[in-house]
């Protein structure tokens, strides 16, 4: 997608045609753990079953009552 040898458009132009951050094309990407995983699965897994209940107002609250605090460390995942 972004060519860094491009002879006549830079890096960062490239990344404005192609919408993206500058930091996201130089960053590089990390595995989820096991947990995160888990957790995302499951989010899925009800969503899946219950399409209509959407994401506001904390509706997932119930999904995973044993690790609901670990739902605030995939916030950004998701």
């Amino acid at each position: 997608m972004i060519d860094p040898g491009h002879p006549r458009l830079s890096i960062v132009r490239q990344c404005e045609l192609a919408s993206i951050s500058r930091s996201s094309f130089y960053r590089e990407p990390t595995a989820e753990n096991e947990e995160t995983l888990r957790l995302m699965r499951l989010i899925d897994e009800q969503f899946l079953e219950t399409p209509r209940l959407g994401t506001a107002r904390g509706k997932w609250r119930g999904i995973c009552a044993a690790t609901a605090g670990a739902l605030d460390a995939i916030a950004s995942v998701v």
